[in-house]
């Protein structure tokens, strides 16, 4: 396959600089493209890869207008990051996809079930009584829908997801588990993706929520009755208990945990393994973790920590009066 400069940039606008006729056969990584590949740089740290670089063109932003012109072709854009996602998203449709039966062979779907007819859903996937999956919404290889479950439309389910499982509930009657029958489902809204091996446990009473244009990444623990915003992303391994709730354009990175009952405002990012202990009603960025200890030890260094900064600044005062 390949698409001129021309092509590309009447699809996506940008500021052009350089041969509209150039052929692109590829898109590559600044360092390793090609005279026939595409690439893009960001950022002033990227100057001397960019100086090297033998890519037919380099879509940049303005701070690397004049370093990008000085190598070659470019593309000049406010946003080159998102500019380019949108050139994957370009490139796979020009590709196409080899035609594929709308439900594979192998897929076990129950009659009960309700698929859209331009929803695929791949080899070995199980789609149960009363699931629903909307328009567009492609389910990968072996993903499992629960009985009762919603796939809003144009979401993607990667490899092995599990939407409706039970949530994890017991009751301890003194001696053993008495188990809590889970009674409510899932809920997909929209332009939902779902990586690989992500398991989104149903609710208890009422439905776990995934809403509009969230992402989550592969092998992530969402518990029953969560609430997940709009537009909130959730980097791999990332684990959330029961019941808590994420606002909207929230930013969870990579083995974060999230304790169960607790609520993240909207524009919360937390920090890549972090452990998040408290609800947070306040937009920002925030970061923690605490070694492990026995409880009582743990309970006193924590609450030590708590004041660590007034400790800090009484001993900068007691510092100064020894000094003078």
């Amino acid at each position: 396959m390949q698409l001129s400069l021309r092509s590309i940039v009447e699809a996506l606008g940008g500021d052009l600089h350089g041969d509209a006729e150039r052929l692109i056969d590829g898109l590559a990584p600044l360092e390793s493209a090609t005279p026939t590949q595409l690439t893009f740089a960001t950022g002033a740290k990227y100057r001397g890869q960019l100086a090297a670089s033998r890519a037919g063109c380099v879509i940049v932003g303005p701070d690397l207008r004049e370093a990008a012109l000085a190598r070659g072709d470019a593309i000049v854009t406010d946003q080159p990051y998102l500019y380019f996602a949108r050139v994957t998203q370009l490139w796979k449709r020009g590709a196409g996809a080899s035609p594929q039966p709308a439900v594979h062979p192998s897929a076990v779907v129950d009659p009960d079930a309700v698929i859209d007819p331009t929803a695929r859903i791949g080899a070995l996937c199980v789609v149960e009584r009363g699931a629903r999956i909307g328009a567009g919404t492609v389910l990968n290889a072996r993903v499992t829908v629960g009985e009762g479950c919603v796939i809003g439309a144009r979401c993607i389910v990667h490899p092995g997801a599990v939407i409706g499982a039970d949530g994890f509930g017991f009751a301890p009657d003194g001696v053993r588990w008495e188990k809590i029958e889970q009674l409510g489902a899932v809920r997909i809204e929209d332009d939902v993706e779902i990586g690989a091996n992500t398991c989104i446990d149903r609710g208890a009473l009422q439905d776990t929520v995934i809403e509009q244009g969230a992402k989550l990444d592969n092998l992530i623990q969402v518990g029953h009755n969560c609430r997940i915003g709009r537009n909130t992303a959730i980097a791999g391994c990332a684990g959330i208990a029961g019941s808590a709730t994420i606002g909207a354009q929230c930013t969870i990175g990579g083995a974060a945990m999230i304790l169960g009952h607790l609520k993240l405002a909207d524009g919360v990012h937390i920090s890549a393994g972090s452990f998040v202990a408290r609800s947070i009603l306040k937009p920002g960025h925030y970061s923690g973790i605490f070694p492990i200890d026995d409880n009582a030890t743990w309970e006193k260094n924590a609450a030590t920590l708590k004041q660590l900064h007034q400790l800090r600044e009484r001993v900068r005062a007691l510092e100064k009066k020894t000094d003078s």
